[in-house]
């Protein structure tokens, strides 16, 4: 049956399990847009280009599950790209569908060209090298492999955003439905070759070493190896720490838990690694600036590293390993797990005194990372009190989205029934609350209601705070939590550092959030003490209201962190 091809890219999108796209029309676009009209994939307006990428990413994050932005040519294309370069990062399977005007008209100065012809934008160079895959689609002819090779980064797992370009007239034109037939658009059900004797290599350097260290990253929850993580720790008593994004894979309130490795990050893990650990561990973590104390080689002198990744460009990116696994993390610890239940001797009760040693870690008495982490509170004690709170009142089944990073990765303790997305990607300010209403259009994938926090700076806030709109038009229940401090915070806190106090371009004038909310028609809470804290949670409906929790802190009260180098 001949179909046209903008009917045809729907039920492409439809076949990859693609059920809601984001994005603005426009004119070179509006095929798609009335193909869609009727189809079960439901279209979500943003208020801006930027956000709806955002929003692919955040539903990304949430459920697992490919998603998809589009757009129209030009200015619609081009607003795209810092939303397209943080998935690229995070490689999240993101399908970018834009418009183009007529191949007919190109290299003519058509409104909105970018084709690259007769000094037209060229919208493939610009997205080259922010995707996997981008291909601006001039004949039909080829158009099947096109769509086979879109479909097969997309499910693979090592993903990114692909981006197709359809002519307007190109959306118009009539093919054969059986194109379908010849793309492949479910996912291959196997995993890397598990090799045995690496699993065995990496068991007997745990029982040769006496105080090995597990450093947990995303990886770990791409592979769904959070359990494999925990029974490892559990069996040997091994401390585990994690990256940003690794938040959670360990639940941050065990006993064996050293909370978060980073630069901005107060917890025992630094101290304990440095002065305690023989063998690090890194489970799909990377060793990444920010993790590593900007490539601190203290941490890793004279230790024994393992590293289980299923990237192979991250194996050994930045040091080298005593043992690298290219593999599926849950398959490998699984037989790891199996292995050392066989073995267990003397030497698990001997790291029970290791493990026990912990607590002097925790303490503020003898523990330098304590004693920073209670000067931390004692100069930002709301944004401490919140997360209290939010813990308390979400032991679970909550989803938080952050900007801030700094008081998220070290007041709130994730646990395996919450989830925490830090700004990884590109760490663009005003993700958060973009990325939460996406994540919002995932619910169907959770058995459960799920509270979902964007938290975010009034600098950030304000680069994208009309996507509350977004929210409001939809009746999606959001949280947004805004750190009020008048001032781009990093900004200021860098030039008190390291420019004599000179301040340049970081202060500005913030408009009256609680008339703003009022406008948008949203809740409104401003919290000004510890009083005001306490009392939020109990009326704070956030399962099915749109709240903006307004928390206000002193704009020259900086975190004390420095790159330990």
């Amino acid at each position: 049956m001949k179909i046209a091809v903008s009917e045809l890219i729907v039920q492409f999108m439809d076949r990859l399990g693609i059920d809601h796209i984001f994005g603005m029309p426009g004119a070179h676009i509006l095929p798609v847009y009335d193909s869609l009209y009727q189809s079960s994939i439901q279209s979500v307006l943003a208020k801006h280009e930027q956000g709806a990428s955002f929003m692919a990413g955040g539903y990304v994050r949430a459920s697992g599950q490919i998603s998809a932005c589009i757009t129209t040519a030009g200015p619609g294309a081009t607003n795209l790209v810092t939303g397209i370069a943080n998935a690229y990062v995070d490689k999240q399977p993101l399908l970018v569908i834009t418009g183009e005007t007529s191949t007919h008209i190109f290299g003519k100065g058509g409104l909105q060209e970018s084709s690259g012809e007769g000094g037209s934008i060229d919208q493939y160079a610009l997205f080259k090298s922010i995707t996997r895959y981008s291909k601006l689609i001039e004949r039909t002819d080829y158009l099947a492999n096109v769509l086979n090779r879109a479909a097969k980064i997309l499910l693979s797992d090592d993903s990114g955003p692909v981006l197709l370009s359809f002519p307007f007239n190109i959306q118009k034109e009539m093919v054969d439905d059986s194109i379908l037939e010849q793309i492949k658009t479910s996912k291959n059900n196997h995993h890397l070759r598990h090799d045995t004797s690496a699993a065995e290599a990496l068991t007997q350097l745990i029982q040769e070493t006496t105080a090995p260290v597990i450093v947990a990253g995303n990886g770990c929850i791409v592979s769904g190896a959070q359990a494999q993580v925990s029974e490892l720790s559990e069996l040997m008593n091994i401390p585990v720490t994690s990256s940003l994004k690794g938040k959670g894979v360990v639940s941050e309130r065990s006993k064996l838990s050293l909370g978060s490795l980073g630069v901005t990050s107060y917890s025992s893990a630094y101290h304990y690694i440095l002065e305690k650990s023989d063998l690090i561990i890194f489970l799909g973590a990377g060793f990444n600036e920010r993790t590593s104390y900007v490539w601190n080689t203290d941490l890793l002198k004279d230790k024994k590293i393992a590293q289980i990744d299923n990237n192979i460009e991250q194996l050994e990116k930045v040091f080298k390993a005593d043992l690298a696994i290219l593999g599926d993390i849950e398959i490998i610890l699984n037989t790891v797990n199996s292995s050392l239940k066989n073995k267990l001797s003397a030497q698990q009760i001997q790291r029970k005194e290791i493990i026990d040693s912990l607590d002097a870690y925790r303490t503020k008495e003898t523990g330098a990372a304590n004693a920073d982490m209670e000067n931390l509170r004692s100069r930002f004690p709301l944004p401490s009190l919140f997360f209290s709170e939010l813990e308390a009142y979400c032991p679970k089944n909550a989803m938080v989205f952050d900007d801030n990073i700094i008081f998220a990765q070290n007041f709130f303790h994730v646990s395996s029934e919450n989830r925490y997305y830090p700004n990884s990607g590109v760490s663009s300010l005003g993700h958060a609350i973009p990325a939460a209403i996406g994540a919002r259009f995932a619910e169907k994938n959770f058995a459960d209601d799920w509270a979902v926090f964007a938290v975010i700076g009034d600098g950030g806030f304000q680069m994208c705070c009309m996507e509350i709109m977004t929210a409001v038009n939809y009746k999606l229940p959001i949280t947004i939590v805004m750190f009020n401090n008048s001032t781009m915070g990093l900004i200021r806190k860098n030039q008190f550092q390291q420019y004599d106090e000179r301040y340049i371009d970081c202060d500005f004038v913030n408009p009256d959030y609680e008339l703003l909310s009022q406008s948008f028609g949203i809740e409104h809470y401003t919290v000004n003490t510890e009083s005001d804290l306490k009392e939020l949670f109990p009326k704070l409906d956030y399962k099915n209201s749109i709240n903006l929790i307004e928390i206000m802190i002193d704009k020259d009260t900086f975190p004390g962190y420095v790159s330990r180098r």
